[in-house]
């Protein structure tokens, strides 16, 4: 995508340290234009940032050293804001679970006030797939389709913290003229992703490379899209340039559309040299491993499209440049 409507500004960033966080700030410090993009990363800890951005030119990047619920909303002549800051381990959806709910909540709500003594030209954030809970067909899941979460669900803690932000996002822009809008991710890797990932689409290809076997906790009949690491921030780009306050946006490749298991197989197929299969090995209690139920989330991406973006990253795609980045970043 094209950065040049960013030239000149400040953009802040919270979540900066994360697999999303990191590819925007490259995206933005990295552009080569008439005038630098002064990317501000709101992180935790500065020296673990400082790291992680030690490859990058660090004269426009600079770091607010705060935990996101605790930010101050001064006013530091910021254009722009993405808030990808947000827990992402399952597990603790379940064991920590009034910290997911109280961090989403009260760390967005510190967001937009910053953004409305900033009087930002865009804000969004980073919302996902989970807030249509567990839809049980193929249908295509449009903006204003409901849901079937079950709130007394202690796992429910997670898509239920990032609804009530994404209503925060919509009262915000209609109260207060916060240009707030929501992308609804799906699950979203590629290049970055460290080794040890802890989640499923880590642990296929960390099969792959070492030519274990890759064995499922489930049957693997949960179906999703997917989404490339560098067509998500183009997605998030054109939301924060071309999309409309108090709207949401679904982001995901349709063509990518399949289920956990099938996943696996394209996977050992293409990736496991022939050393690789796929095995089923249930687990008691899935519940208490973070799992979501069994979900058919077949995102459409049309009013995304509408926006002039589309995917350009097959399933295989993303697969092959993720598993080049893991073996040379092996930690």
């Amino acid at each position: 995508m094209n950065l040049c409507d960013f030239e000149g500004t400040k953009v802040l960033i919270t979540g900066a340290s994360g697999l999303i966080g990191k590819a925007l700030v490259r995206s933005l410090i990295l552009h080569n234009g008439v005038k630098p993009i002064n990317v501000y990363a709101l992180v935790r800890n500065k020296e673990k940032a400082s790291s992680v951005f030690a490859d990058v030119p660090q004269e426009h990047l600079h770091y607010i050293v705060s935990d996101v619920c605790n930010l101050l909303p001064e006013n530091l002549g910021i254009d722009y804001v993405i808030h990808g800051a947000s827990k992402t381990a399952s597990k603790e959806f379940v064991s920590e679970p009034v910290e997911v709910i109280l961090g989403s909540v009260n760390g967005t709500k510190a967001l937009l006030e910053f953004s409305r003594v900033n009087n930002v030209k865009g804000f969004v954030y980073l919302s996902t797939m989970e807030v249509y809970g567990t839809p049980e067909n193929d249908s295509k899941i449009f903006e204003g389709c409901s849901n079937n979460i079950d709130t007394m669900n202690v796992r429910s803690s997670y898509p239920e913290s990032k609804r009530l932000c994404e209503s925060l996002c919509s009262a915000y822009a209609s109260e207060y003229g916060v240009p707030a809008k929501v992308v609804r991710l799906t699950q979203t890797f590629g290049v970055g992703v460290s080794y040890n990932d802890g989640r499923v689409f880590a642990e296929f290809a960390r099969c792959a490379i070492e030519g274990r076997d890759i064995v499922l906790k489930t049957k693997g009949q949960t179906k999703r899209n997917y989404i490339d690491i560098d067509d998500a921030v183009n997605a998030i780009f054109t939301v924060l340039l071309k999309g409309v306050a108090g709207e949401a946006y679904n982001v995901a490749n349709e063509d990518t559309y399949c289920s956990i298991y099938e996943m696996a197989n394209m996977v050992a197929e293409k990736f496991g040299n022939g050393k690789v299969k796929v095995r089923i090995e249930e687990a008691e209690d899935i519940e208490k491993l973070g799992y979501a139920k069994t979900l058919k989330m077949n995102l459409s991406a049309d009013k995304l499209k509408k926006l002039g973006w589309n995917a350009e990253n097959s399933l295989e795609t993303i697969y092959n440049k993720m598993i080049g980045f893991m073996k040379n970043n092996k930690v």
